[in-house]
């Protein structure tokens, strides 16, 4: 009866060890959700995010590593391109940067497809106010 108490002993603090690591590195560091957009619905538009949010593109049925991007700006916008590994794939994305506004074109690759021309304007985190 003793063994079995040791036993349940040790997998709840293994658990515990193990459910820590999925802890955020820090804790004071707010986790802030990606805005998700359809390639479809990006024709014009201006999308506003906040420092270190991310634009997650969804392309339909096009592959997800089809399209390249001008930003016009990249010390306020990061592009991350589409990118297939192994059986992942990963849709390409746009992170802020800085607080300003970038203008971007996306272009498929396959061709025949209109380029796509919009803009995004970086707002400062605001989450603390």
């Amino acid at each position: 009866m003793k063994s079995l108490r040791v036993l349940a002993a040790a997998v709840v603090v293994s658990a515990a060890i193990g459910l820590s690591a999925c802890a955020p590195a820090n804790p004071e560091t707010p986790v802030i959700a990606p805005v998700t957009v359809d390639v479809n619905e990006l024709q014009g538009k201006n999308v506003t995010i906040v420092i270190g949010q991310t634009i997650n593109v969804t392309t339909g049925d096009l592959p997800v590593d089809s399209y390249t991007a001008e930003v016009s700006d990249e010390s306020v916008l990061a592009y991350t391109p589409g990118r297939i590994e192994e059986t992942a794939e990963f849709n390409p994305g746009f992170t802020g940067v800085r607080v300003g506004q970038s203008d971007v074109i996306m272009r498929n690759i396959q061709g025949g497809i209109q380029p796509l021309e919009f803009s995004v304007t970086v707002n400062a985190d605001d989450s603390a106010e």
